[in-house]
């Protein structure tokens, strides 16, 4: 190996790796000799061709790390160690990705992945190990922050994080390492944080560093050094945090202030650092609530330019969302962050003042026990127990405690509280859709706010929940929908009885054509289910069509929770399998995916009893339906379970509830996968019962094609017949038609006549006996007295008639009206006479 090869090799992951002495190799071949040469061509052409077959193969390599079996997990993760070693493309990013499996229940791919880790990132030389953390740190997401967390907190736990590498993470944030960005000391502040949380200890001896550096000119230069300033304070150990209190609390509430209310923070930025500064402030302060309540009334005179005081409220109450246009939208978006933050600290607080008081009052019950508090005091306390005064007091406290949380938004029936002014204005704020539209930053703030006050008040919630899923089903914004579905998770929790009505409108979200939204309702919802917090039937579908996400992450998540579900009681899939095939068969899904989820499902499902049972609900289902696809869907289910000798029996008894399906094709297919299954493990028996069975399905379905194409045939023949008798009626009408002109021009009227008789209309009976005769002849009479009577032929129609008939009946026609016209002229010329 030569030297600038051996100097590209980066120190080994492996302990007898690490002190290889790179000599130069005296086999090193001679360039001068042209074969030598072409063969180490060859050979580093052969190495760079292997080295990217194996870039090409990381993918599947992270997927592996996410497999069921732990033996998968350890050898990927060595095999990704050693291609780090070798520096191959994305071996450093996969190792990355191994954080999360810290969470893993199995002891021994945590162990896995732990021992990499201290492999890779902890070193003999604390300065080393300290910039491998820092690194880290710098450049891991949120989620493999909480994984490194966690492995951070266990390794300072065990001492394989020594005094000296803590040492070199101070040297980091102080800028004491020459180089030093504060991009790199705000990570190294996250470590030492990390590590807290395990020796409370490490922060002590530099209190006054993380105030000066973390809060100083660098938070300038690295926004985020603030916010992990604020983390690091709140990590302090009690009695660190009365020492700072006492020793220089007014500077350091005065900063967090400002850093609320002030504007020197970008506003990325200051949304998560004013989210740390208010937890800082309700962590630290003897009374939270009254800093809270000037940093309100701050925040609100910058938007509203209120001069304070008792106007506050007045000018809350009265503002019109008109007027919102004049205000500058970034501070009112400020402004409702802080308000809604301040308010679920404030919940957070009177929860944690509570659960004092409890454990305070169980310690000295513990104490009275062990014999501190002897003679008349512990008589008295076994009184008190025995009078129910124990229960009556944890009662008075649970009063106090919801009377509390309930001043925050609602207040009392006479006055509201600061906060509790807001709320209406909120309200109408987040309806007034055409301001939300046009500043979606404002609508984002304003819904979380609104999340906010509906999670703390009941009343409230129950107010604005249409509001709610009116903006998360309809809001163009995703990170608007995606923070509303989250919030429905802390709703159901906190007020279930409030959500079961809009369940359905709860698994809607599954359907959200954004990703981010898919991810966070199966995220919510599982939490939800698996903790019995949500009823899982009746919408259950929606989540099973999640199996076949188009994003990988979605279906992963969904598996797990399939997963996850199988495992409590006796299996509750056994039971939502009918009702997911019903609505998943009548919904537009591919056949593929249909059967993907349905094979998923079913796999599930291990106990002999449980597929005895399903054999004979599925077969019960054939009656029910009418429609073909839904037939096949029940019998490839069928045909996924793994029968038993009971089971096969039991699908031969129930053969009438499906012989009607029998005639499909798809439906036959399945059934017969079904026998050449059970043919396999079936006894002598059972194996001619099968045959015999077999023999029966084919025999019902050619019998069941039979009737099929007959009343296909007759179906054709029918609707044949049908085609010719509106061919033959239409002929007929349009031989109608002809008639009935044929004879308007037959009809005669001698206007000379009616002259010389002075009647207008000529005989008024001819009229009405034209119309009841309905066309079927026409007729003109004279009468007078002395006169002969000339009367036209009566022309009848009967229908459709032949054209024989139809042209013998036009010469009648024209005869009689050659006829008509003779005798008219006969007796004109008789009068002329006369």
């Amino acid at each position: 190996m030569s030297e600038e090869q051996q100097n590209s090799l980066p120190d080994s992951c492996f302990p007898h790796m690490e002190d290889v002495v790179t000599n130069k190799d005296s086999s090193v071949p001679d360039v001068g000799n042209l074969e030598q040469t072409r063969a180490l061509v060859a050979s580093l052409e052969a190495g760079l061709r292997f080295s990217k077959c194996v870039s090409a193969t990381m993918p599947n390599l992270v997927q592996l790390m996410a497999s069921s079996s732990a033996t998968d997990v350890e050898n990927t993760i060595l095999l990704l160690m050693r291609c780090r070693q070798f520096q191959i493309d994305g071996s450093e990013a996969c190792l990355r990705k191994m954080l999360p499996l810290v969470f893993s229940p199995d002891k021994s791919i945590y162990e896995a992945v732990e021992n990499a880790f201290i492999t890779i990132y902890v070193r003999k030389n604390p300065v080393e190990t300290a910039k491998n953390l820092v690194s880290l740190a710098v450049d891991s997401n949120i989620g493999d922050l909480a994984a490194l967390e966690f492995i951070i907190g266990a390794l300072v736990s065990k001492g394989d994080i020594t005094t000296a590498m803590v040492s070199a993470l101070w040297d980091f944030f102080c800028f004491n390492v020459n180089g030093t960005t504060a991009e790199q000391s705000r990570g190294a502040l996250s470590v030492l944080g990390m590590a807290a949380k395990s020796s409370t200890g490490i922060l002590s001896s530099h209190i006054q560093d993380i105030i000066d550096i973390g809060f100083g000119r660098w938070a300038k230069l690295e926004p985020l050094l603030a916010r992990t300033a604020c983390i690091a304070i709140q990590r302090l150990s009690e009695e660190d945090k009365r020492k700072l209190v006492t020793s220089n609390g007014g500077r350091l509430f005065g900063i967090l202030e400002s850093l609320v209310t002030g504007f020197w923070l970008p506003e990325k930025i200051w949304y998560a650092a004013a989210d740390k500064a208010i937890g800082a402030i309700y962590t630290l302060h003897s009374s939270p609530e009254t800093l809270a309540a000037e940093l309100v009334k701050k925040s609100l005179n910058s938007v509203f330019d209120v001069c304070g005081g008792d106007e506050i409220q007045k000018d809350i109450e009265n503002c019109s969302t008109s007027s919102l246009t004049t205000i500058q939208v970034a501070k009112l978006s400020k402004f409702l962050f802080v308000v809604s933050h301040i308010a679920m600290n404030q919940l957070v607080y009177i929860e944690i003042c509570a659960r004092k008081i409890r454990k305070q009052r169980s310690k000295k019950e513990k104490a009275e026990i062990d014999g501190v508090a002897l003679g008349e005091k512990r008589k008295e306390n076994g009184i008190n127990a025995e009078l129910g005064l124990a229960a009556s007091e944890d009662a008075f406290l649970d009063s106090l405690a919801e009377r509390a949380e309930k001043e925050i938004i609602s207040g009392t029936s006479s006055v509201k509280n600061l906060i509790g002014s807001c709320a209406p204005f909120l309200s109408k704020l987040c309806r007034n859709f055409g301001l939300m539209q046009k500043y979606p930053g404002l609508q984002a703030s304003g819904m979380l706010a609104l999340c906010r006050f509906m999670i703390i008040d009941a009343s409230f919630c129950n107010a604005n929940l249409q509001l709610l899923f009116t903006i998360i089903e309809n809001s163009p914004s995703e990170v608007v929908r995606s923070n509303c579905t989250i919030a429905l998770g802390d709703l159901a929790v906190r007020f279930p009885n409030l959500l079961e009505p809009w369940t359905e409108n709860v698994y809607a979200r599954l359907r959200d054509p954004s990703l981010s939204v898919r991810k966070n309702a199966v995220l919510v919802l599982s939490h939800l289910i698996l903790n019995d917090m949500m009823k899982v039937k009746g919408y259950i579908n929606e989540m099973a069509a999640r199996l076949e996400d188009e994003d990988d992450r979605i279906s992963s998540l969904a598996k797990l929770f399939f997963n996850e579900l199988s495992k409590k009681g006796s299996n509750p899939i056994y039971n939502l399998l009918p009702d997911i095939l019903g609505k998943l068969s009548s919904q537009n899904l591919k056949r593929e995916s249909f059967c993907n989820i349905m094979q998923f499902l079913i796999s599930s499902i291990k106990k002999d009893k449980q597929m005895e049972a399903l054999v004979e609900k599925l077969c019960h289902r054939f009656g029910g339906v009418t429609d073909i696809r839904q037939w096949e869907c029940i019998s490839y289910c069928l045909s996924q379970l793994a029968f038993t000798e009971k089971g096969l029996k039991k699908l031969i008894e129930l053969s009438k509830t499906y012989e009607h399906a029998l005639a499909e094709d798809s439906v036959m297919d399945h059934f017969k996968s079904i026998l050449s299954k059970g043919k396999k493990f079936a006894k002598p028996e059972l194996k001619t019962c099968l045959e015999e069975f077999e023999e029966k399905l084919n025999k019902v379905h050619t019998e069941k094609k039979e009737q099929e194409v007959t009343a296909r045939n007759a179906q054709a023949h029918q609707e044949k017949m049908g085609s010719l008798e509106t061919f033959t009626s239409s002929c007929s009408s349009g031989v109608e038609g002809v008639e009935l002109d044929s004879t308007e021009e037959g009809e005669v009227i001698n206007t000379s006549i009616e002259d010389t008789n002075g009647s207008p209309s000529g005989n008024p009976n001819s009229n009405s006996e034209s119309e009841e005769s309905s066309g079927a002849s026409s007729e003109v009479t004279e009468q007078e007295s002395g006169d002969m009577e000339i009367q036209s032929p009566k022309v009848v129609l009967r229908g459709s008639k032949s054209r024989a008939k139809e042209a013998k009946t036009r010469g009648k026609t024209s005869s009689a009206s050659a006829s008509t016209r003779k005798n008219l002229r006969v007796k004109q010329r008789s009068k002329e006479e006369l």
